[in-house]
């Protein structure tokens, strides 16, 4: 992209302009002798054409909305339309979770986020022993279809486009949006949204597993054929690298891990017989955004490159639109404190910028108060005016990639896509990643990531402000912290108790038998289980049915 000459005359310039540096460090020392990134990357004083010497801009950066889709995967980008703005909200009860969807849709929110609690996700009603003290905690409990269709109702499911976070009932919840849209007179190929339904993550990361890998990636399989056939608009499956890096792991591990993660669901579906032509085009993902600026930009970027190399060169796809790689953002969890909340707005609105910065199709920005407890009504007003305001104030949205170009996020870039490389080429050495999680290589690799960065916090090494440095004194406001009412895990066991004796348990019966004879041959699981949540077989009911099949998973220990 350079000429040579010129690069020439550059690098002797370079060489002048450190040894005037040098002559200034012997009066003015830098902070650190040396500068890194999280990911082991030296970071460097000063990038220059020099850095990106042998870049090819048409290969290696290109147009938007062309391979290798590194500046973006639409043509136009926001000046088309806006990121979609989501925040992930949920819990108590269905009518709890409905009021606050209301409400953040009535103030600009375009798109709908399910968080749902722990007995849920992995696949136990309300009033099983294993849910007690959990039932609403960390999301809304969903026991039934009842319970979905409280959760939806007064919202046109023509008209929002829905994100369920759930894996391992993933078929399950998926059965019971489709049942809700149906009887408010929506067809199926009409509903747009996504299921996160990525195992792979669950295993590595976040724990909200039932079945052994195997039989939970066949369940996968049979969603994307599923949805393939009837779903055209809908996300079968959000790749998730989003818990990778909240459980410690290092931007470069994020891209690498969800990416094998995603090679693995890819080379499982072909297996099945599907084409990644078609089903590549729903293939959607989630990342984090953290508070390191230049990284987060060019960490999206990387992926992007990556994925679109990936499914071209790997796995021989041609259509172009299977190999864009979209994706949905989360601002970092794990980078709020509870000391100095406030500080957590102007943290979420850096990473949100990143995000945006970086070509994000959706985002949620975190609410300053989530270290504390639930967010209130006001912190989350606040989280999605956060993104309102870049949107529609920074002029950030009215020019495409605009950090493309830049000496240091090109360079970056590349450093990301080649470091990440590497790590799969590795877990490929293995066998793949579903090997690679058995044996505890990703787990370990995270662990000693977040160990890492845990030591540098201690010896200050890593500052971050208001715990090891610039702290103050202060007092928790207890009353500015939501909580769940524990009276509502009893009103949901009530309401679990009068539905399972007006319900037709005969009917009931019946469709868990044909779900276990599906689950037990080829057939797709995912009809019989929409037939058994339309009779109103429970989550817990038709996650045991499967555990029968399938088993249960144990967890690798590390050592």
């Amino acid at each position: 992209m350079f000429d040579k000459e010129k690069l020439k005359e550059l690098n002797e310039k370079f060489n002048d302009y450190n040894s005037m540096v040098n002559k200034v460090l012997q009066k003015f020392p830098e902070r650190k002798k040396e500068f890194f990134s999280s990911s082991g990357y030296e970071i460097k004083r000063l990038y220059t054409p020099l850095d990106l010497a042998n870049i090819n801009y048409e290969e290696d950066i290109g147009f938007p909305g062309k391979y290798p889709f590194t500046r973006g995967v639409q043509p136009t980008m926001y000046r088309g339309k806006f990121w979609t703005m989501r925040q992930y909200a949920g819990f108590g009860t269905a009518e709890e979770s409905n009021k606050r969807y209301k409400y953040l849709l009535s103030q600009g929110q375009m798109g709908l986020s399910v968080a749902f609690d722990l007995p849920t996700q992995i696949g136990y009603d309300s009033d099983d022993p294993m849910a007690e003290g959990e039932v609403g905690k960390v999301g809304v409990a969903i026991d039934s279809l009842e319970d979905m269709e409280i959760l939806f109702d007064g919202i046109p499911l023509d008209k929002v486009s829905t994100s369920m976070t759930i894996n391992s009932t993933a078929a399950i919840l998926l059965a019971m949006y489709i049942a809700v849209a149906e009887k408010q007179g929506v067809p199926k190929d009409k509903l747009s949204g996504t299921i996160q339904n990525d195992i792979l993550k669950e295993y590595i990361a976040r724990g909200t597993y039932i079945f052994p890998p195997q039989p939970s990636m066949r369940i996968i399989t049979d969603i994307f054929d599923y949805c393939s056939k009837n779903m055209p608009k809908w996300n079968p499956i959000s790749i998730s690298g989003y818990h990778i890096r909240e459980a410690g792991a290092t931007a470069v591990q994020e891209v690498a891990f969800t990416l094998a993660d995603a090679i693995a669901y890819v080379e499982t579906a072909i297996k099945a017989g599907l084409d990644p032509n078609v089903f590549g085009q729903r293939l959607s993902f989630f990342f984090a955004a953290h508070n390191n600026f230049l990284e987060e930009i060019a960490k999206f970027r990387a992926a992007r490159r990556l994925w679109a190399k990936i499914m071209k060169e790997r796995f021989g796809v041609t259509n172009e639109k299977a190999m864009r790689l979209r994706f949905h953002t989360q601002t970092g969890g794990s980078t709020l404190t509870a000391q100095q909340p406030l500080n957590n707005i102007v943290r979420v609105t850096l990473q949100a910028l990143a995000a945006v910065l970086g070509g994000t199709q959706s985002l949620h920005t975190n609410s300053y108060d989530e270290a504390l407890g639930l967010p209130t009504e006001e912190s989350a007003m606040i989280a999605l005016r956060t993104q309102q305001i870049i949107a529609y104030e920074s002029g950030v949205a009215d020019t495409i990639d605009p950090f493309a170009g830049s000496y240091v996020v090109e360079s970056l870039t590349n450093t990301i896509e080649k470091m990440a490389t590497d790590y799969i080429e590795k877990i490929d050495a293995m066998g793949g990643m579903i090997k690679a999680i058995e044996n505890g290589f990703v787990q370990k690799e995270i662990h000693e990531s977040a160990y890492k960065m845990q030591i540098a916090v201690e010896k200050g090494e890593e500052i971050i402000v208001g715990i090891n440095k610039f702290q103050v004194e202060e007092e928790l406001n207890k009353s500015e912290v939501l909580k769940v009412d524990p009276a509502l895990e009893e009103k949901q066991k009530i309401k679990l108790k009068k539905l399972r004796e007006k319900r037709d348990n005969e009917k009931v019966q019946k469709a868990l038998k044909n779900v276990m004879k599906a689950a037990s041959s080829d057939e797709n699981i995912m009809p019989y289980i929409l037939e058994a949540v339309k009779t109103y077989a429970t989550v817990g009911e038709i996650s045991n049915v499967l555990r029968e099949v399938f088993g249960e998973y144990s967890e690798t220990i590390i050592i």
